[in-house]
């Protein structure tokens, strides 16, 4: 009895399956012989398509999210924190994407619409295409930022919970001497570390939205500036 051929595959394919074993299994389980496993290929099948796990991260990368969300209402302002909050959901929801090294600007079809798509929301702006530019990478950084530091500090808590809890203030208490960090000194005797969960969910959305607002607060200055 003759053996079927196998079916015909693609790059878009070997992404999908890798980005699975991933989302199942963590980045550090994602190689060119498990991907080609998990299809039921054999591996040196899968560099027809993609020349090597290089190339594998950055189709992956670029594939990790969803279309950017339609900015449609509002101004500049409310479109940026639509998309802010858009990507970081889905930075939380694949943690993993935070891992693949960053070697070049936006370059894939999905990435280049999420660049568009911030981009757009400044067209009404006197900026500069240049300042357009770096405004939007700015804000990409802070996203990017507070995204591997809540899911860095999520895992620690799952490590050990206790030093988010009113046991880090006692601590900070102990160590932080007034006359050599006074500034800290006195954040930490006004009871700001004096909490018994030091990573409530509804704390960190209230640091980001803070952040962002902050950022905004800048490039509403800027464009005042300029116009």
């Amino acid at each position: 009895m003759k053996r079927g051929r196998k079916p015909t595959i693609d790059a878009a394919d070997i992404t999908r399956a890798a980005i699975a074993i991933a989302d199942a299994e963590g980045l550090a389980a994602v190689s060119m012989a498990r991907v080609a496993q998990e299809m039921g290929n054999a591996t040196m099948a899968l560099y027809r398509h993609v020349k090597s796990k290089d190339e594998l991260l950055r189709l992956m990368a670029d594939a990790a999210f969803e279309d950017p969300p339609p900015l449609l209402d509002g101004g500049w302002r409310d479109k940026f924190e639509v998309w802010a909050k858009a990507l970081l959901a889905g930075i939380r929801q694949r943690p993993w994407f935070l891992q693949i090294p960053l070697n070049g600007p936006p370059s894939g079809p999905k990435s280049l619409a999420w660049f568009d798509s911030a981009l757009g929301a400044l067209d009404d702006t006197p900026l500069e295409p240049g300042e357009k530019v770096g405004v939007v990478m700015s804000l990409m950084t802070f996203v990017h930022g507070e995204a591997w530091l809540s899911i860095s500090l999520t895992k620690g808590f799952e490590n050990d919970p206790a030093q988010f809890t009113r046991q880090y203030g006692q601590r900070l208490r102990e160590i932080v001497d007034p006359r050599r960090m006074p500034a800290l000194a006195k954040i930490v005797a006004a009871g700001v570390f004096d909490m018994d969960d030091l990573l409530d969910a509804d704390d960190m959305a209230a640091e980001f939205d803070f952040g962002l607002h902050l950022f905004l607060e800048g490039v509403a200055a800027h464009i005042g500036g300029r116009s």
